[in-house]
């Protein structure tokens, strides 16, 4: 049963607990980084049969195999899969960065370029555990920055094939490259190439302890977009919800992971018993009932604060990946949230229409890394280049200010690089 907990009674410690994964993965995805670094596709070959029981001959998804996905998935699924890319499409359109320009001063234009990286790599799960929307997150802000290749990879099943609503999604987001391959050797894969497998500038996309493992010793060899801790869901809630309500939203997270983390804070310690007792009414309805169970025993609480301000300033404190705000008025709190992923405002915005259809990114900072990072976006997949041109006159204006500066910092070097040009 979840705990209730009454902030000001209990520590902090148990208030701002964390779920800390214990699996030490670093010298098996090191080996395996090692061997797909030396033996390329042969590695990834003989890792995809012994972990996915896939035998193959080729690890490129041919364009035959995505005809084929195409004509297996459900046609209404194949609508929503496109209403849910027009939906994201718009948001992240928004997000697009202009390069400007400056020459308001005589002889000196400075300015700065927004480019995008050439390639970038996408890690999909795969499997039996399928996660188009990740697809389609993941892949369409690469193609609105402009990035020339998107490389998706993602395991097999025993089958040999990719399931077909991954490979749909990938189809209508318009990624180039997909590649059957999961696990840390995927991401070994992404980060140094293979005669396959092409080296991309940037990885993205979410995956277990060995792909986090993975994209965080290959970082800086390739930028990565984060390294993502167990899922988490933290409920702000006024006396008025509904009880069912939020006990469903708590579990849309319960049962991603036995270590995915559901927090409900609210001012009303009735409400607290009542989502309490629905929790126990909902949990053995679930399909995963073991793993919402076990994160909701261990990993959730209630928390009950005096008022609304204090259960904000207790999320701000969390900092969790996805922050419901289920009170009247919600925009009224909007700017008191300093800290959360991703905010759905009002009673009516469970989480997870912002895991399929909403548009915003669904791809977020976990682990209270939302304190000082964002959302997957468009930023991800763009690099600035600054540049500055000065005419000798401009030049001859500064070139004194150049040298003082220099010489206090005892680069005399520096300083004589502007000075000289000044000489007849």
């Amino acid at each position: 049963m979840i705990k209730i907990l009454k902030y000001g009674e209990v520590a902090n410690e148990d208030i701002f607990a964390r779920v800390t994964p214990e699996i030490n993965v670093e010298e098996i995805v090191t080996d395996i980084i090692y061997n797909v670094r030396k033996n390329g596709d042969k590695a990834l070959l003989e890792y995809t049969e012994k972990f996915d029981k896939a035998k193959l001959s080729n690890l490129k998804v041919t364009k035959e195999e995505i005809d084929e996905a195409l004509e297996k998935v459900d046609p209404e699924f194949i609508r929503i899969l496109k209403r849910a890319a027009a939906n994201i499409r718009k948001f992240h359109e928004k997000q697009v960065r202009n390069s400007f320009i400056i020459n308001d001063e005589n002889g000196i234009v400075t300015g700065q370029k927004v480019i995008p990286v050439d390639r970038a790599g996408l890690y999909v799960p795969g499997g039996t555990a399928a996660y188009p929307s990740t697809v389609l997150m993941d892949s369409i802000p690469a193609k609105i920055a402009g990035c020339k290749e998107v490389v998706m990879v993602t395991p097999p099943m025993a089958d040999g094939k990719v399931n077909p609503v991954i490979l749909a999604a990938a189809s209508i987001a318009g990624v180039d490259t997909i590649i059957k391959v999961g696990g840390a050797q995927a991401i070994a894969a992404l980060a140094y190439g293979t005669e396959t497998v092409p080296k991309v500038d940037k990885i993205v996309g979410p995956g277990n302890a060995f792909v986090a493992e993975a994209k965080k010793q290959v970082f800086g060899t390739v930028s990565i977009d984060m390294i993502a801790g167990p899922s988490e869901i933290l409920i702000v809630a006024d006396s008025t919800c509904n009880p069912k309500h939020l006990a469903a939203d708590l579990l849309s997270q319960a049962e991603h992971d036995k270590l995915a983390s559901a927090v409900l804070v609210t001012d009303s310690a009735q409400l607290a018993k009542k989502v309490q007792s629905e929790l126990e009414v909902q949990i053995p309805q679930l399909e995963r009932a073991e793993i919402a169970r076990a994160s909701i025993d261990n990993n959730g609480k209630i928390i009950v604060a005096d008022s609304l301000d204090a259960a904000i300033e207790i999320s701000n404190e969390i900092a969790p990946e996805h922050l419901e705000l289920c009170v009247d008025n919600p925009f009224d709190y909007l700017d008191s949230i300093r800290h959360a992923g991703s905010i759905f405002m009002g009673k009516n915005c469970p989480e997870a229409l912002g895991d399929y259809m909403a548009g915003p990114n669904h791809t977020l900072p976990t682990s209270g890394t939302a304190k000082f990072s964002s959302p997957l976006s468009v930023d991800d997949f763009v690099k600035k280049t600054q540049y500055t041109y000065y005419t000798k006159d401009a030049l001859e204006r500064l070139a004194k200010d150049v040298e003082y500066f220099a010489t206090k910092e005892g680069l005399t070097a520096h300083a004589k690089s502007a000075v000289i040009r000044l000489e007849k």
